[in-house]
């Protein structure tokens, strides 16, 4: 349920980016982003890439995890796990795995496990990619996957029909229907909510929507650090202070 109160947000700078897809800004302003086949490390103006034409375009990384990054390629059923350097530190072909999954969107899980969305039994799953073992799945969802976010210890999954918060036994905590929802971010298992070209502030063991105040941008991808929230319009990155009470 959306509040009648707001959050204010503070511009504090914005500096020139361009890139496909924006992953990641940790506490220390280190810039994980995309750009084609390359996933990039942004470290003080230091870059790390790491490319794999063989995988082709990545559809999506997650760098929750900044010592085990996770890249995917979906038109390879393929994650590649990497360290801090970038380097390859394992790669789990769901091709060759049995079951099979036909996995459509992943994100971290804690120890040695992902979270994975398997479109063909329409389940989220805590697959542990060590032991080929599945150590949670969810009920199947009813509708399409829109976006999925995770700490360590809960997952976000935003489908066209709701907003699901499960912990990692796969149980329902809590679920919001969807009333124009089209992406997340996550930070301390606070969200920030798309919903149409507006985002809406839902802090962690509440169901209260609350509208943030920022000025009119144009919303291409947004992230959250703390109380920093971070907006993309496709040329600058927008950086403001929340002022959550």
């Amino acid at each position: 349920m959306a509040s009648q109160e707001t959050i204010d947000a503070t511009l504090i700078s914005k500096i020139n980016l361009k890139t496909d897809n924006l992953v990641g800004i940790d506490n220390f302003g280190t810039f994980y982003y995309i750009n084609n086949t390359t996933f990039t490390k942004n470290q003080n103006n230091k870059l790390t890439t790491y490319s794999n034409v063989q995988l082709g375009k990545l559809t999506s990384a997650n760098a929750f995890n900044t010592l085990k990054i996770n890249l995917f390629y979906k038109n390879f059923n393929t994650v590649v796990l990497l360290d801090n350097r970038l380097s390859e530190v394992y790669r789990i072909n769901f091709n060759t795995i049995q079951p099979y999954k036909n996995v459509t969107h992943i994100s971290t899980g804690y120890d040695t496990t992902i979270w994975v969305f398997n479109q063909d039994v329409q389940q989220l799953e805590l697959y542990d990619y060590k032991n080929n073992t599945t150590r949670a799945k969810t009920l199947p969802v009813q509708s399409n996957v829109l976006d999925l976010k995770s700490n360590y210890n809960y997952c976000w999954l935003l489908t066209e029909n709701f907003l699901y918060t499960y912990n990692y036994f796969g149980s329902i905590i809590s679920k919001i229907k969807n009333e124009g929802f089209t992406a997340i971010a996550e930070d301390n298992g606070n969200l920030i909510i798309k919903q149409n070209n507006q985002l809406l502030y839902k802090a962690k063991d509440s169901d209260k929507l609350t509208p943030i105040k920022i000025p009119q941008l144009l919303i291409n991808q947004f992230l959250l650090t703390n109380e920093t929230l971070y907006i993309y319009d496709n040329e600058m990155l927008h950086q403001f202070q929340l002022k959550i009470k």
